[in-house]
Order: C-alpha cells, then structure tokens, then sequence
C-alpha cells in the first residue's frame, strides 16, 4: 500500500485519531490480529467473541463496544452491523474493521458523541460473516477477480439465500390471519442453513437487537424491507414491485439517514443506476428469497437494511481511505438511530420482569416483545400513539404516548394477573427476572442526540 502524504495525515490527525485506522485489506489473519489489537488497547469497553465457525473451521469473529461488556445492562439497546456476507464484496468488511479502530481511539480522547454512544448503547460488530469466500475472493485480487468469484461459502452456497423463508408464512398469515412479527422457526431448519447462517440465527436469538445493517457491494444504495415480493414471477419473467412492510415510513427514515449522511450516496446516480434518495425498497429493485434482511424483521425484534456501498466489489486499497472518509459519519449515524421512539420496563405486580411482554402499536400492525430482563425497544417516528402491553394470563395495560424527534420516550407497564379466567386455563410467562432496582438506576430519558450533526472533533 503506498503511503498517505504528510500532509493529509496531519489532516486526519486534526480529525481526531482517524490516522489510527489502516487502509489496507485484512486477510483471516489480520483480521483476527487487528480485533484482538483494539480490544488490548480498550480493554474496559470491548469484548471480542466468535458466534461460530464456517465450513473450513474459521471463527466468525464479532467485536462488542460496550461501557459493560459481555453485559446487558436494562434499557441500553442492543446494534449490530455484520459486514462481507458475500465474500467478494469485501468494502463492508474493511470498514467495520476501520470502524473498531475509530471506536476505540475516540473513546481513549474522549470525544464526547462516541463516549455517549458507546455509555448508552451496546454495539456488536461483525466485519466478516463468509470468511472462506473472502479467501477465495482475495486470492484473485481486486484486479483480477472475477465477479462472482468468492460470492458464497466453502460449499458453494449464497449466505443471503439461505435463511429459512419466512415471508411464505407471513403472506399465507396476510391473506388468511396470523402474525407477521416473531414467526417461529421450522422444525427443520438447521438442516437448512449454512454454519455460518445457523451461527447469524443462534446470535440473533441470543440477544435482542433493535436494530442493525448488513453491508454488501456491487451499487450504491441503502436497500430496506421487504426484500422479497409476494409474486416472483409473471409469464416467466421476474416481477418487482413495491413490498412494504408496516413499518414502512419508519424504513424509510432509517434508510435515508444513512444515504444522507454519507458522502455521496444521497445524490442518487451511482454505479450507472438511479436511485432517489439513494434509498430502494428491496423487492422494488429485485426480489430476494430467504435473505437476512427480511428473517431480522420476522422472526426478532430486529430492524434491518442492506447498505450497497460500492460499485466495485473489491476496490483496491488506494479506494479504502476515500470509502472511510464517505461512509464514517454515516456508520456513527446509523448506530445512534436505535435510539428513538419508545422504550421501557414490563413488570408484573411484583416488580418482577417479563421476558416475551408484547408491544403493539395502533395502526402499526407489528409487534415487538420484552427481552429477558424485561426490557423493550419500539423504533417510532415522532408522533402521537396508542401503546399496548399484554402478556398471556395477565389483563393489558394501553397508554397514550407522544414521541419526539431526539431521546426515546421511556414508558413502563405493570401487568396484573387477569382473575376472570381460571387459574388453569392461565398460561404462565416465562420465569421473571428481578428489574426494579435497574430500572430505578435509569433516568426517562437517554439523553442521546439525534440532530445527525457531524462528529465533534
């Protein structure tokens, strides 16, 4: 990699510790090296995990920011991004990558946004999901590699094609009734799925993420749900057409505050393409089965988009530095959008924490639940609604809730047991967690900007 001149590294040593970040392509091993580097030099805010193996045996490395790390700590919302699904497409991997270097250097300076984000929200980063595919694809090089070579895993399969399909069950449950959120998994899934899809599905059942970004190549734009349309084909020719989800306007938003952070994508013409916005609805442009973005709004309490960053699969390295300086306030941005709408505790009469509370939304028909401590997340735009709590065997709780454009509304329920049924007809909730004393170390609000205003450096 050739050097960057002395004058722009003085430039970036103005910014704030961006001279830190390496602008070159990390092999398995260097990227192994590099996470554990982070973690020694910000031992107290990062964790480095595996959530599993690839075919060849490759641990899927995932890095964790957190004030508590290996921690859920009650009302602090659980971010993901997972980069290099495709192995080829390899931009997302090296920004993630860049984005633990940034993490950490800001926190050790104390740059007060990223101290806050870091305080307030527990960030899991995945820079790699298709390790093999990515040794595939660097062993041809930017240069020459082919477009589809390193695409999928050690056994030839394409990681965003391979969940179980769950929007099946969700327009048979459209058309007929039934839920469209929490759809439970098939008896036979796991003969179903890759390693590393089965490692992505135990992770997202494992924590509740609120909300994450999947970051691929090959155009430049943010891509949000549903990814796959009712109809597929129409005379034999493939059919696309504008799929919403109920949280439509919400996916919206999310996307183009990604799209108008970054440095260009906004502008809508890339890659010889023309998006508006630089935001696509994904079954709008082509439609996907079985993709990751689609299974996180299905089956978790997850809000996901796939963010298309570059035109070219593997750009070479002298590319890296412009794509960082593009895309970071962007991927500071995104990370600070789990912060709004509504959050809160759900307690039973006494003071104990349901895990499995359902939260719905008049007029929104898609529900979240409570996590383990009883915690909840809702993702709103501003507003005015009608929030309901119920779990089973217990009477519900509605509020009215008026929601802003900054911090999150925090609004707990207490549920009392319903003595109109019988006691055996009562289906008990799953086994309480203590979070009264948690919740009493929590302030209403979370004290977060949202104004998207550039890193104070």
């Amino acid at each position: 990699m050739s050097e960057v001149p002395s004058v722009l590294c003085r430039l970036l040593l103005l910014l704030g510790g961006v001279a830190s970040v390496t602008f070159h392509h990390h092999r398995y091993d260097g990227l192994m090296r590099t996470l554990y580097k982070v973690h020694n030099e910000c031992p107290h805010i990062t964790r480095v995990y595996s959530i599993g193996r690839s075919v060849k045996g490759r641990h899927l490395y995932a890095l964790e920011f957190s004030d508590s790390p290996g921690i859920h700590e009650l009302l602090e919302p659980e971010f993901k991004y997972v980069g290099n699904m495709h192995g080829n497409e390899v931009l997302g991997r090296e920004l993630l990558i860049q984005l633990c270097e940034f993490l950490c250097e800001e926190y050790r300076q104390r740059n007060e946004r990223i101290v806050r984000l870091i305080h307030n929200t527990r960030i899991h980063i995945l820079p790699s999901m298709n390790p093999d595919g990515y040794e595939v694809a660097a062993d041809q090089g930017p240069d020459s590699n082919g477009y589809l070579v390193g695409r999928n895993n050690a056994n030839g399969i394409d990681l965003n094609r391979n969940f179980p399909d769950l929007n099946t069950y969700m327009y048979y449950n459209d058309k007929h009734g039934g839920p469209n959120h929490h759809i439970p998994l098939p008896d036979n899934w796991r003969n179903q799925v890759e390693p590393e899809t089965e490692a992505v599905i135990k992770w997202m059942d494992s924590i509740n993420f609120i909300l994450s970004a999947n970051l691929h190549g090959g155009a430049v734009v943010a891509n949000y749900p549903y990814d796959k349309s009712r109809e597929h084909r129409v005379r034999g020719f493939r059919r696309t057409a504008n799929t919403p989800t109920p949280d439509d306007k919400l996916f919206k938003k999310l996307s183009k505050d990604y799209s108008y952070a970054h440095g260009w994508m906004h502008l809508g013409w890339n890659c010889g393409d023309y998006f508006p916005d630089g935001i696509i609805n994904g079954a709008s442009w082509y439609s996907v089965s079985k993709g990751m973005q689609d299974f996180n709004y299905l089956h978790t309490n997850c809000f996901d988009i796939t963010l298309e960053l570059s035109c070219n699969k593997f750009p070479p390295e002298e590319e890296l530095q412009r794509e960082w300086l593009g895309n970071r306030e962007a991927l500071i941005s995104f990370i600070e959008e789990v912060h709004q709408g509504i959050k809160g505790v759900i307690l039973d009469e006494n003071n104990n924490g349901f895990a499995g509370a359902v939260i719905s939304i008049d007029g929104i028909a898609h529900d979240v639940t409570s996590g383990k401590q009883g915690d909840y997340f809702r993702l709103l735009l501003p507003g005015t609604y009608e929030v309901t709590a119920t779990a089973p065997g217990y009477g519900s709780e509605t509020r009215t809730v008026t929601v802003g454009p900054a911090d999150p509304k925090q609004v707990n329920f207490q549920l009392r047991k319903d003595t109109t049924k019988e006691s055996s007809q009562q289906k008990p909730p799953a086994k309480p967690s203590s979070a009264k004393n948690l919740l009493k170390k929590h302030t209403l609000f979370s004290h977060f900007p949202m104004d998207g205003h550039p890193l104070d450096f």
